[in-house]
């Protein structure tokens, strides 16, 4: 979950019957591939799906059950994005549109993604505990 300005990054995910969640509101992310941390993959995914390239140091995470599997951990990694940063992005060849959505849209969007929505609501409570 990448945010700037009380927005965060979200994407469109496309519109097929065969993905999980399709024409949902998403967040960057997806599946390690063999022997990928699981920083190192959102990092990689980050690229991929909108061409930033972040140090790892501006990322903290968080591990949760998977949506799908509760034996197994997903993560979520939370960073600030700067201005310079949201105009160089460069979507991918996943998903219709993206875009800095209000966090609260999110939240509240009934096509976000209702794991992430959660998520997110948690995460950013926890942040501002830790004012």
């Amino acid at each position: 979950m990448l945010t700037h300005a009380g927005c965060l990054l979200a994407c469109l995910r496309d519109d097929f019957p065969h993905i999980p969640f399709p024409a949902h509101w998403d967040l960057p992310g997806g599946g390690a591939e063999p022997g990928e941390t699981p920083l190192a993959c959102g990092l990689r995914e980050l690229h991929e799906e909108f061409g930033l390239r972040l140090p790892p140091g501006r990322l903290t995470g968080r591990a949760f059950a998977a949506w799908n599997d509760p034996g197994r951990q997903s993560w979520m990694f939370h960073g600030q994005l700067r201005p310079e940063e949201i105009a160089a992005i460069r979507f991918g060849d996943e998903g219709q549109e993206w875009r800095m959505m209000p966090v609260q849209e999110f939240i509240a969007h009934p096509r976000a993604v209702p794991h992430f929505r959660q998520r997110v609501r948690l995460i950013l409570a926890e942040a501002s505990a830790d004012i």
